[in-house]
Order: C-alpha cells, then structure tokens, then sequence
C-alpha cells in the first residue's frame, strides 16, 4: 500500500503514544472491570476479570454491561466457580444482554481452563485465541495485552474507525486485506511499557472522542497526526491539493474511484463499509400450550432447541419453521 497510509515515522509513533497516553490517564472512564485489572494481584483471576468484560462489551453498550458484570463476578469470582455453574444459570444471569452464545462459550471455556490446563490461563495472546473456544484474535490481544502486559495490539470496531480516520484509510474496512493492514498498524502503534493502558486508550478514543457521527475532533489528543482532520482542513482551500491522495493508480487504501471523498463528511468520510446484507425472513408458527395445575396456576410446554444454530440451548414454546409466501390454505395443511 502506499506509505502515507501507515505509521512509518518512530517520532511520530512516539508522539501519538505519549499524547494518547497521557490523555488516558487524565480522561478514562471509572469501570469496573479496569479497576480489577488494575488492583487484581492473582494473573490467572485478572486474565478472567478482563476476559469477561470483554465477552460481554462484544456488541453491547458499556452502560448496559456493567451491572451484569458486577453480578457475574459478585457470583462467580472465579473460572473455577464459573467452570461449576449450570448453562441455566449462566443464561439466566445472562439474560437481557443478548447474544447468548457468548456466555455460553464463555463457561465452555472456562471448564476447559479448569479441566485440561490446571485452571492456568493460557499466558499469550497467541494461546489463548488457540485454545479458548469463543476467544477470537481481538479478544485474546486484549487479554494478554491488559492482563499480561505483551506488547500486541487490538483492532475492534472503535479502533478501526480511529485508525481509518488517522490515515484516510478509504477501503473497505471489513476486507480481509485492510484488517491485515489494521492489525499490522495496531502492533506497531502499541506503546511497549504500557500495552494494556495504550489498547484501551485507542478503543476509549473511538468510543468517546472519534465516534461514528459528530466526532469531537478539537478534543482529540492526537488530532495533529489526523489526515482525514487535516484533509478536511485543507478542503476549505481549493488552492491546495489534496496532500492525502496517494497519487497511486489501484492503491488498495484508499477510497474508490467511485466514491470520491465527499466534503460535507468531513472526518465521518472514514471508514468505510460494505453494504449491509438485507437481513433473512423467517416464518414460524409457535404453539402455546396452557395447562392449569392443580391449584389452577397456569403452566406452559416449553421445549430446548438444539445445542447449536440460532439461540442455542434456549427454551421456548414449541415452534414450526414455514415456508415463506405460503396461501393461507396451504398453511393451514403445514401446521396440521
């Protein structure tokens, strides 16, 4: 790719790690699961505090999450406790965060820990994506870079968007090759002393500096290393080229020739997705059956849906998929 999409200056990355750090330290937020990383002294009990704060963060709101990871730890302090739990209860505690099967792999694992590695956590971020069911490579650069201080970086959606915007990235940030591109820039941005501090600071940027839409650029402690900042600065000046074209036929970073940088976007120009699959329909016919006990207290059939596929494990009241765009006849014939 063209060199002024990525971070080749060792000032610079010094610079954007000092002023980023720095802004870290005066500006985080006070969340639970970042005072037990901080105050936990036990590696294996920090590395499963940090773990479970993450599962949970994986597309939910950090002001949802933290009740729920209060009372997840209030109840199972550690994997050891977890890895003792019954899926029922796991699902129950669970309940209202959505994405079940996140706290289902979430046990999974644990058991493992407990089972097969001598409740030792795996101690690099290399082991842990290989051996943790449900720990994938953001995760487990997380785990091992909070709770073991290795210097690996993180790329999940908060960073990708600040480090698009950073270096105009213009392609589509789901592709395989431009996450390659992002992780590659994530190692060689991630403070050395500080990885833990300095992941959390990039992820705590995009979530409350560089946000998706109305980003609070003049607050961004590293706005002066910004392209997309200083190509929207430049754009009021027609005089002045634009610095941040690459100047490279087919570069794979920059925006497509078919949508050019649009002026009234500003930094929000950055990233860029693809579009979004329309989502699947589905018919289902569900029965509910009610049967009065004998003090006339109503009870319900309910059924266990299978261990894998849409909503695992859950229960609910017998249901019939149907074939869509079905005449009501032929409906009627299907669920008899």
């Amino acid at each position: 790719p063209a060199q002024r999409h990525v971070f080749q200056d060792a000032a610079e990355v010094g610079a954007v790690r000092r002023a980023l750090l720095a802004w870290y330290d005066s500006c985080k937020r006070d969340l639970p699961w970042r005072a037990r990383a901080a105050n936990e002294p036990d590696v294996d009990r920090r590395a499963y505090a940090v773990w479970v704060s993450e599962i949970m963060l994986q597309q939910t709101q950090v002001a949802t999450v933290i009740d729920y990871y209060n009372r997840w730890m209030q109840k199972w302090p550690t994997l050891q406790a977890l890895a003792a739990a019954s899926l029922e209860e796991v699902n129950e505690l669970w309940a209202g965060l959505g994405y079940y099967s996140r706290g289902r792999r979430l046990q999974e694992a644990a058991r493992k820990v407990v089972s097969e590695l001598a409740g030792r956590m795996p101690r690099t971020a290399e082991d842990l994506q290989k051996l943790l069911p449900g720990v994938g490579r953001y995760t487990a650069g997380a785990i091992a870079s909070i709770s073991y201080g290795q210097a690996t970086g993180v790329v999940d959606g908060n960073v990708i968007r600040v480090l698009c915007r950073l270096r105009c990235i213009g392609a589509d940030s789901s592709s395989p090759a431009v996450l390659d591109q992002l992780w590659d820039m994530a190692n060689v941005l991630v403070d050395r002393s500080r990885p833990g501090d300095f992941n959390q600071a990039l992820m705590e940027l995009g979530a409350t500096v560089c946000m998706p839409k109305a980003p609070l650029c003049e607050e961004c402690p590293v706005k002066q290393h910004c392209h997309a900042r200083r190509r929207r600065l430049l754009g009021t000046c027609p005089a002045v080229p634009d610095v941040e074209d690459c100047d490279v036929g087919g570069c794979p970073l920059c925006p497509p020739a078919t949508e050019p940088w649009d002026s009234s976007l500003g930094v929000t120009n950055f990233p860029r997705k693809a579009a979004k699959k329309q989502p699947r329909a589905a018919r289902t016919a569900t029965c509910v059956l009610e049967h009065r006990g004998r003090r006339g207290a109503p009870r319900y059939l309910i059924v266990q849906r299978p261990s894998s596929g849409l909503l695992a494990g859950l229960w609910e009241f017998p249901s019939l998929p149907l074939a869509l765009g079905l005449q009501e006849e032929k409906q009627r014939e299907a669920l008899a």
